[in-house]
């Protein structure tokens, strides 16, 4: 069964053929360094890093890129109100994002590029859009022009006639609704709101749009054309769009084969907010006690196109599938017998149908059921006393490869002929 993902961009489910296999080129739209992440967006995070996991344990050479936005309006009006340097403030939470995606066993991406490096990039991208008529300049800010992309709406299925623009027919801001884009802002030009955050360029004094960053850090590192971009549903509409009509505007090229997005995550099946009191971020649960590798389970658990309910019962509920995999763990390195099952059928039959699951649209659901299945018919044989030491050495192995996709099966170690079990992070448990 080949490998078939949901292509956003034609809302359907397609065979995964990357452009140059067996190399996968992955952009993955990362944090907006103004404050710590929230479970939110590590549900994005984790959902990416299954794909790029699953990959992996299919045999592609991934190469992901996953931006970091160090200038945004929302990292202007922090450093407005609490008087920080962007500079400082940009790197306090860059750096704990880093350590909060070590928490959860996020692999890390190949390169991480930050806005602010990459300046002159944009720069370049915009003045090929402006050379080529897709940009035009309105008060020192540069624009694109909208009309000049035909196929704009594509990826988000909307009719870019229903847009209502206002009196300019320009957007200035980085973050806005389907109901009013127009033409949308590539270069900002300089005003008092940003106080000393600007650069000096052929463009004038100023600094780079939101939207604009992401197309030329991506270009800069994976080629004008590439294999897959994800990010969150809320990413699709304006910020994808606009990431396809600059690039492809730009190159005359296909941007992106395939785009996956990941649904929301719900809190007590509420949206997220601060002010129903259901917001947390990582930092917030872990101050609670809570175990990172439960955490993980209940983001990645439901299927990525699906809306997740975060509820402290799922992650009760987590910790005793963790609990269940420590125990089975547990009870493979006490067999000594070497003779009876080497389980390698029932192995091979688990691996199989795991893998396949995962091929389809990464059906964790399904997979993390063949696991369990397993776990449930190996435990029957070790009751009846049929397991050898071999065959507990192939579970175990068995454990090591679900753990590389998952990251949720912490396996035991095999050291001269003993097998011996590391510590387990699991709270709760005893």
């Amino acid at each position: 069964m080949a490998l078939r993902l949901f292509n956003t961009l034609r809302r359907k489910k397609e065979v995964f053929e990357p452009l140059e296999p067996p190399k996968v080129r992955m952009y993955t739209c990362g944090p907006t360094v103004y404050n710590y992440a929230h479970i939110g967006n590590y549900r994005t995070f984790v959902f990416e890093d299954l794909l790029r996991r699953f990959l992996k344990y299919r045999g592609y050479d991934v190469f992901q890129v996953m931006n970091l936005t160090d200038v945004e309006d929302k990292i202007i009006r922090a450093c407005r109100e609490t008087g920080e340097s962007r500079a400082s403030l940009t790197k306090r939470y860059t750096d704990a994002f880093f350590e909060d995606i070590e928490r959860l066993g996020i692999e890390r991406a190949e390169c991480y590029p930050a806005a602010t490096d990459h300046v002159e990039d944009m720069v370049a991208l915009i003045k090929k859009l402006l050379d080529k008529g897709h940009a035009y300049e309105a008060d020192g800010s540069i624009y694109f022009r909208l009309k000049s992309f035909p196929t704009y709406g594509r990826l988000s299925h909307f009719d870019v006639n229903q847009l209502v623009a206002g009196a300019s027919g320009r957007v200035d801001t980085d973050e806005y609704s389907r109901e009013d884009a127009r033409d949308f802002v590539l270069w900002k030009a300089h005003d008092a709101e940003d106080g000393d955050i600007f650069w000096e360029t052929g463009l004038g004094k100023g600094r780079p749009g939101w939207h604009i960053e992401c197309s030329a850090m991506s270009m800069k590192y994976l080629g004008e054309s590439f294999d897959i971009h994800c990010g969150g549903v809320d990413n699709i509409f304006p910020h994808h769009e606009n990431e396809i009509a600059q690039s492809e505007a730009a190159t005359g090229k296909p941007f992106v084969k395939y785009w996956l997005h990941s649904a929301h995550l719900l809190v007590n099946n509420r949206k997220m907010a601060k002010s129903l009191g259901n917001f947390y971020t990582l930092r917030d649960l872990l101050e609670q006690g809570h175990d990172p590798l439960a955490i993980r389970w209940v983001l990645l658990a439901t299927h990525y196109r699906q809306p997740n309910n975060f509820t402290f019962e799922a992650l009760e509920a987590a910790k005793q599938s963790l609990a269940r995999i420590r125990d089975f763990s547990l009870r493979l390195g006490e067999i000594r017998r070497k003779g009876g099952s080497d389980l390698a059928p029932e192995r091979a039959a688990c691996e199989k149908a795991f893998g396949e699951a995962l091929d389809d649209d990464l059906n964790i659901s399904a997979a993390l059921a063949t696991a369990f299945e397993f776990i449930r018919q190996t435990n029957k044989v070790i009751d009846d006393n049929a397991v050898s030491i071999h065959g507990a050495r192939n579970a175990l192995d068995l454990l090591g490869r679900l753990n590389a996709v998952t990251g949720l099966f912490p396996r035991m170690i095999v050291a001269e002929g003993d097998l011996v079990l590391p510590a387990l992070q699991v709270s709760g448990v005893a």
